[in-house]
This record gives structure tokens, sequence and C-alpha cells, in this order.
């Protein structure tokens, strides 16, 4: 993976479906804004790509895919959401914050039987995040926050999937430098308080 050495700095959202990290991303891009940073807030998978078009009916069980051909969509994706927004703006000197990032790919996709090493692998060429919080929220809490929101479940919206997927997150905490676990069990404006501080 390549360190990134824009003057731009590259900070990324993780953790299970309704752990919260959408909201954080939103709350540290307009808290940045008014520290006068300027800011690129994006997320993956990205809408407008061929890709993540892809992405999105297979997340919504419009249409089916292998797991590997699905990691592999995540790849292309992931490819030209750097080309496109994410290296012009690290490049102009924003602050790029994203909700979720290759290592939703290696989680997700060990959860479906893929194997870590190859998951780094096909994402390998792609630039390291500067700093990449993990929210720690459990998969029962992750799923009643789903149900309040009145969300239909997507693909990987069940227990047992959301446990193998937190396992693997836990992994990768250890696995990579500047990944950093935050719970996400407290009130948003507590789990905030807390991401301000690092």
């Amino acid at each position: 993976m390549k360190k990134n050495l824009y003057s731009g700095k590259f900070i990324v959202f993780e953790g299970l479906d309704g752990s919260g990290q959408s909201t954080q991303s939103k709350l540290l891009a307009e808290f940045l804004k008014k520290k006068k940073y300027k800011v690129l807030l994006t997320k993956e998978p990205t809408p407008n790509s061929e890709a993540g078009k892809k992405i999105r009916k297979i997340l919504d069980k419009k249409l089916k895919a292998n797991p590997a051909a699905f990691q592999k969509l995540y790849a292309k994706d992931r490819k030209e959401h750097l080309e496109r927004e994410i290296v012009p703006a690290l490049k102009k000197g924003k602050a790029v914050v994203s909700d979720r990032y290759f290592f939703s790919s290696f989680a997700y996709g060990r959860a479906s039987g893929l194997s870590l090493n190859w998951l780094i692998k096909i994402n390998n060429k792609f630039l390291m995040p500067d700093l990449t919080f993990i929210l720690e929220v459990r998969p029962e809490i992750c799923l009643e926050r789903i149900k309040k929101r009145g969300d239909k479940r997507t693909l990987f919206e069940e227990k047992e999937k959301l446990e193998k997927v937190w396992q693997t997150y836990k992994v990768l905490s250890k696995r990579f430098r500047n990944v950093i676990m935050i719970n996400g069990e407290k009130s948003i404006k507590e789990v905030f308080k807390n991401i301000k501080k690092i």
C-alpha cells in the first residue's frame, strides 16, 4: 500500500452497517470546515461509477455475484474513486473524509469466505489512509439501529455475518498502523468528542 505523500490528509471511517460511521464522517467534515480546512466528504461504494452501480444492485439483492467477482468490483470502483476524487483533492491540500474504504472490503470479503491475503493483494496499489477510525458496536446493536431507521436489510446485514465481519475488523486494527478503535456504543456526541481528541 502506498503512503500518502500529498499535502492533504486522508481520514477513513469504518465499522459494521449501523455503527454510525456515516454520521461521524459528516460530523468530522463539518468540524474541519469550521476550522477553515477545505474538505472532501466522500463514501464507498461510489454512486456514479459503473462498478459502483453494480455493487449497489448486488447489495440490494437485485443482482448476484460470487464473492471474488464482487470484491473485484469494489477494487475497480475504488481505483476510479481514488483517481477521480480522492487524489486530486489531496493534491490540493484538502482533508478527505471517506465513509468506508478498503478495510470494508477486507472485513466483509473475509466474512464471505475469501482469504484476507488475497483481499489485501487486490487492493495493494491503493493509498493508505493517514488515519482510520473503526467504530466498535456489537452486531445486535447495529441491527437494532438499522431496524429503527426503517431501512431494508442488505446482503450483509445478518447477525452471523456481522459477527464474522467484526472479528476481521479487530484483526485489522492490530495489523495496520494508524487504525484506531473507538467505542461507538456511546451517544453520537460522546463518540464524536473522542474522535475530535484524536
